[in-house]
């Protein structure tokens, strides 16, 4: 699978995403907690839309417990998945009940993009960012026993917005606990089987 992760939307290598005609799948499950969640549709559409992306809407709590492989045909069907911030404990609550790793997994073909949270959730945990987003966040609809799993994508940990006061806390956190991560500050982007 190829990927891309940035700190805050587009970053300097966003070139490589380009596809004339592809059809891209947003992801806004990190901002659940918020009345006004699609407040950066618009926005987000217009950004995938100048690298030459038709965009739809991926609501990860429609296919939660489904067994019919429903995300994986909806996956199949895109080039692109563009997963934006929020908050990475409710983005991960998401995709584990969606069991978007799996999904994933069938769908090699696709391009996993994200920022900020959406980059978080490729990590191999959430360790560190407890420090920048609030885990105990529970949107309407979600609930305690829900797990909080990451994708464990990258064999590493992202800390996006590095310099911000969280992002210090977060890095100062793994580096005493002897952890692997990336640091990205906002601007900045890594990517992972593109050139």
């Amino acid at each position: 699978m190829r990927i891309y992760l940035s700190s805050y939307r587009l970053g300097r290598r966003a070139a490589a995403l380009q596809c004339s005609g592809g059809d891209a799948l947003i992801v806004m499950n990190a901002l659940d907690e918020y009345e006004q969640r699609l407040l950066s549709w618009d926005r987000e559409v217009e950004d995938l839309a100048r690298l030459g992306y038709r965009s739809k809407e991926l609501d990860l709590r429609e296919y939660w417990g489904a067994r019919d492989g429903a995300l994986r045909e909806r996956l199949a069907a895109a080039d692109l998945m563009w997963v934006v911030g929020g908050n990475a404990f409710v983005l991960a609550r998401a995709a584990t009940e969606a069991q978007l790793a799996s999904a994933l997994a069938e769908s090699p073909g696709l391009v996993y993009a994200g920022y900020s949270a959406g980059a978080c959730l490729t990590s191999i945990d959430l360790h560190g960012v407890h420090l920048m987003d609030d885990p105990s966040t529970q949107p309407t609809g979600y609930h305690p026993a829900m797990r909080a799993e990451t994708l464990n994508l990258i064999g590493t940990r992202i800390i996006p917005h590095a310099s911000s006061t969280g992002a210090r806390a977060g890095a100062a956190y793994l580096r005493e606990q002897d952890l692997a991560f990336i640091e990205l500050a906002d601007g900045d982007d890594h990517l992972i089987g593109m050139h």
